[in-house]
């Protein structure tokens, strides 16, 4: 992979970054020929880059010691499989109280890692002063992506004065945005805007409940009087661990559409819904996101890149009714996958002493499909 001195000009093209998952075996120890099968999955679907050690890939792996050969495996196999001229952003998941925060940034940055995504659940109950100095403290060791992770799943409520504060430090980069709550998105967009930081802080949605509208809608706030406005440029997604290709496309088409100043044609603002439709059914909606992570697990198992959907907790696994629900929009909206995609290159990606090379599509799939034109991406 190509070096990137810049991750805040890297970030600001707009990519797509799959959140990645964790492979286990039925041991639920970690499975490193599935685990570089999905690396490779993902780069050859034409992700702009990778988001490893992050909600997707389970917090717990802090606390059975993987952390460090997760993050390792993952950037590893990406240098193996990419070529020398192509760029990826590799954002590592930060989280923990101030030491450990400190601890991860400095490990993902060894390691090559071009930016943190800081998650700030550990630091629930405490004051904004004590969070903005907790994020300085790590932006002086790595690049910052701000989280704003839902409540549902460990989050917190932050306001706009917070967010105003965060995209006023220096070497915070960009933004996840994914509260699943519009309110709160638009308070992200009031505080970058109050700090006048909209032209080097990137929002990226992670709204996995409306990622279609968040790419082609154009958020304005008022600032001294006028209105500003700014648009989400990437996704960084664990809807996107999930038919990676076919969101890859999507996010290009978003790009044209928002990019050329006519107005949103009513089939791409429909497919919002048929997007959101699926997460309800991979994030387990229904039973309040219990099963998000094994739900997406299930969609890589039916493609064959996972032998099963074990997560590190036994206690987490499909809820009940939501096989059901995923056996619906797989049917519903199996337009939107890439089963043909994944099955024509499986082999190659769980090959242990596999080569990259280009990726192929199936012959029932070459005539409606195309892999995603080469792009120019950051890594380190």
């Amino acid at each position: 992979m190509a070096p990137s001195d810049d991750i805040r000009a890297l970030l600001a093209r707009g990519l797509a970054i799959p959140a990645h998952p964790l492979a286990l075996d039925a041991q639920r120890r970690l499975d490193p020929r599935r685990q570089r099968a999905l690396t490779r999955y993902y780069l050859d679907a034409g992700a702009g880059g990778l988001a490893v050690g992050v909600h997707t890939t389970q917090f717990a792996i802090r606390e059975l010691g993987l952390y460090e050969s997760v993050l390792r495996l993952a950037i590893d196999t990406a240098r193996a499989w990419v070529t020398p001229q192509r760029e990826l952003a590799m954002v590592a998941g930060v989280c923990g109280r101030t030491p450990q925060a400190l601890s991860e940034a400095k490990l993902a940055r060894g390691l090559g890692y071009q930016a943190g995504l800081l998650s700030l659940a550990a630091m629930k109950g405490e004051g904004e002063d004590a969070l903005i100095a907790h994020c300085e403290a790590v932006a002086a060791e790595i690049p910052l992506i701000g989280f704003y992770l839902q409540p549902a799943v460990g989050g917190m409520d932050l306001s706009a004065a917070f967010w105003a504060r965060f995209a006023a430090i220096d070497n915070v980069v960009a933004i996840k945005v994914a509260p699943f709550n519009r309110y709160r998105t638009l308070d992200v967009v009031r505080g970058v805007v109050a700090a006048r930081a909209e032209s080097r802080v990137t929002l990226y949605t992670g709204n996995d409940d409306h990622i279609v509208l968040d790419l082609v809608t154009p958020f304005t706030a008022m600032r001294d009087g006028a209105p500003v406005t700014v648009r989400f440029r990437g996704g960084l997604l664990g809807h996107w661990s999930v038919w990676t290709s076919g969101a890859v496309r999507m996010l290009a088409r978003c790009q044209a559409a928002a990019d050329s100043g006519r107005a949103i044609e009513a089939d791409l603002l429909a497919l919002d819904s048929r997007v959101t439709d699926c997460n309800s059914a991979f994030f387990d909606v229904a039973n309040a996101f219990h099963g998000c992570i094994a739900g997406c697990h299930e969609v890589l198992r039916r493609q064959g890149l996972l032998e099963g959907i074990w997560c590190l907790d036994p206690e987490e696994g499909l809820s009940p009714g939501q096989k059901e629900e995923i056996d619906r929009v797989c049917a519903l909206h199996a337009d939107l996958a890439d089963d043909d995609f994944v099955k024509a290159n499986l082999s190659r990606w769980l090959a242990d002493q596999a080569r990259p090379g280009p990726a192929r599509l199936s012959s029932t799939a070459a005539a409606t499909s195309a892999k995603p034109a080469p792009r120019s991406l950051g890594a380190t």
